[in-house]
């Protein structure tokens, strides 16, 4: 007879986030996925207060958060943890053989993106039924402008330029709908980031750039061209935020995360994304209004923005087996574009 994982094993192998609470709303236990989350080891948790880990934006749920035998499940909760501010999912389940003892489970609501849905089918349906009347009117303004004089000719020539434009942007939005699987290769995660910095600095100037690596992380497994792009668009985003930044400073940091594991429903697996790769800036942060919401396609804050430069980095992360999301430590002054990716060979 197979003897299964020890309970144990069990809470080590658990993807989300679990605590232990006990009568006295100290914490008992923590499981890997709480260490990684909360930044701190479980010896470092055991013994403090629930709700001075946890300090919560809501008052409402943080008294019910504090009050023992007290079933409570959460979504999208403001939450400050150490020097971050996070949206998270909560549960809490009293232990019924055990009075005042309770099971807490946290999620990052930001980066839960198991479902892998494709949010940029709509903008390429929409990009192709634009293509053919955009082609025709291009056609049109060429022809009047061989008829008309000098003057009119300037009319045709800024339609056609415009419409050249217009072309562009329809080609981006293409792009996000691209189901064309990638061709993934074990690479060194470092190789593209040297490729975009080499773009980004010729290019940012007056942009400090501190570089941070681990030069003992393995091979992953991507598509090297795409993360160049992923990288490059996440500098460039960097850039435009440090814009009235008076000492403008773009970091990107590489480092390995064992425990750092995404529910995949896609795929029906947990999937171990233990490389991470990290762009910060120094700039004032993204405006709480998209924040929720930058990934989305049209999404922006910039007056001449699209709106997809960062819709096609989640793309092309997500095409890679990745996933990528954002934070603001205040206290640093500091915006993070985290990326998570596999590893190459049987335990990416």
């Amino acid at each position: 007879m197979t003897v299964g994982p020890a309970p144990a094993e069990q809470l080590s192998g658990l993807i989300f986030a679990l605590l232990l609470v006990d009568p006295s709303g100290a914490i008992a236990e923590a499981n890997p996925a709480a260490e990684v989350m909360l930044g701190k080891s479980r010896e470092r948790l055991a013994g403090r207060p629930l709700d001075e880990v946890l300090q919560l934006s809501d008052e409402a749920i943080r008294q019910r958060l504090v009050a023992s035998d007290t079933q409570l499940t959460a979504r999208r909760v403001g939450v400050q943890l150490s020097e971050r501010r996070q949206l998270i999912n909560l549960t809490v389940s009293p232990v019924a053989s055990h009075s005042g003892w309770r099971v807490v489970t946290l999620s990052d609501a930001r980066k839960d993106d198991g479902s892998f849905e494709d949010s940029g089918r709509a903008p390429a349906i929409l990009a192709h039924e634009i293509k053919n009347p955009l082609a025709a009117i291009r056609g049109a303004a060429q022809l009047l402008g061989k008829k008309l004089g000098e003057s009119e000719a300037k009319l045709t020539t800024l339609i056609a330029s415009e419409v050249d434009r217009i072309a562009g942007l329809v080609d981006r939005m293409q792009s996000l709908g691209s189901e064309r699987a990638l061709e993934l290769a074990p690479c060194n995660v470092h190789e593209p980031i040297y490729r975009a910095r080499e773009t980004f600095t010729a290019t940012a100037p007056g942009i400090a750039l501190v570089e941070e690596y681990d030069p003992s992380i393995p091979p992953v497994m991507i598509h090297a061209d795409s993360l160049v792009q992923v990288v490059l668009n996440l500098l460039a985003n960097a850039r435009d935020a440090l814009r009235e930044t008076p000492e403008p400073t773009v970091t990107i940091r590489t480092r390995f995360v064992s425990g750092m594991t995404v529910r995949a429903l896609r795929l029906g697996r947990p999937l171990r994304l233990p490389v991470e790769v990290r762009v910060c800036d120094n700039g004032s942060g993204i405006d709480p209004a998209i924040a929720d919401h930058v990934f989305d396609p049209f999404v922006s804050s910039k007056a001449d923005g699209e709106g997809l430069g960062l819709a096609l980095v989640k793309k092309l992360v997500r095409d890679m087996g990745g996933r990528i999301y954002h934070e603001r430590n205040e206290a640093a002054g500091r915006t993070d574009f985290v990326i998570n990716l596999p590893l190459a060979g049987k335990d990416g």
